[in-house]
């Protein structure tokens, strides 16, 4: 009897990946792109998972993805079995890398724990010299695409999901707490260089509705555009996670604002197993960044 229980819990890391990868992706098709499966291979895995389990993992509807109750206890589990899986073979294998990862981060994504996730990858793998140049997203990935970059961690506002979804959230037009609420037209705007993505959503959505603007100032760092903005010198496109300390989203008499999309993109070239050990950290340290599941519905980390 104990060795049938033993047996029937003994997890698959495949299809745990598999599960893994849905709940993270929001939805069987961008699982499937991201795993580099079909459809209905990440369906079966699915499945089996839940035969073995007895229990659905997920409530899936027309519009929407949630964990069931015991998808919601198994998840953490699942990820821990995954993460002392990848600690397993680093330890094993870590020795083996040699080389170079060149990283780009967007200047608004240079979290405390995405540095942490790159420290740690840097004892794991003592072998392997990491460089990372922090910047707009449009140059990272120019950069990437002449060969000059192997991983960007950045954001975009719509268009095809070309990397990897890491977290989506809504971008919010910012002011100080205490400013006024009448719009002076032409609305003075703070943003940053081009190529950015807030930038471009935000122009594209004013002109969309004929408000006129005016960009009185442009800054590459996210503390001058706060600044910026709590002095009331400015409104200023910032995702919602930004918010706070005297800053807050106004909405009345503005045009709504495309969700900002935090992604991460992968070089075709390069060491392709360093590379994905690397993102995968990364992964790990975005985990409970984003305040909203990916297809906007409350999902446990």
């Amino acid at each position: 009897m104990i060795i049938q229980f033993i047996s029937r819990y003994m997890f698959d890391t495949l299809l745990l990946n598999t599960f893994v990868a849905v709940v993270d992706e929001g939805g069987f098709g961008r699982a499937a792109a991201r795993l580099h499966l079909t459809q209905s291979a990440v369906s079966g895995h699915l499945r089996r998972l839940e035969e073995q389990v007895g229990k659905p993992l997920l409530k899936r509807t027309t519009r929407s993805l949630e964990l069931s109750a015991d998808g919601a206890r198994l998840i953490g589990y699942a990820r821990a079995i995954l993460a002392l899986n990848r600690d397993a073979a680093a330890q094993l294998a870590g020795s083996h890398y040699r080389g170079r990862a060149r990283i780009g981060i967007a200047e608004d994504f240079a979290e405390t724990a995405l540095l942490r996730a790159l420290r740690g990858f840097a004892d794991a793998y003592p072998g392997i010299e990491l460089e990372v140049q922090v910047g707009i997203p449009g140059d990272l990935l120019r950069q990437m695409k002449e060969g000059a970059l192997d991983i960007v961690v950045g954001s975009q506002c719509g268009g095809p999901a070309r990397g990897r979804l890491l977290w989506r959230e809504p971008l919010v037009w910012a002011r100080a707490a205490q400013a006024s609420v009448t719009l002076p037209s032409p609305l003075p705007l703070a943003l940053f260089p081009e190529p950015c993505p807030y930038r471009e959503a935000a122009l594209a959505s004013l002109a969309r509705c004929g408000m006129a603007q005016r960009t009185v100032m442009v800054c590459n760092s996210s503390a001058g555009l706060r600044a910026a903005a709590l002095s009331g010198f400015a409104l200023v496109p910032l995702p919602a996670s930004r918010l706070g300390d005297g800053l807050v989203a106004t909405a009345q008499g503005l045009p709504p604002l495309p969700d900002a999309e935090f992604m991460l993109f992968l070089a075709a070239g390069g060491d392709q197993a360093m590379l994905a050990a690397l993102a995968e950290r990364i992964v790990d340290s975005c985990r409970g960044l984003g305040a909203t599941s990916h297809e906007g519905e409350a999902m446990p980390r």
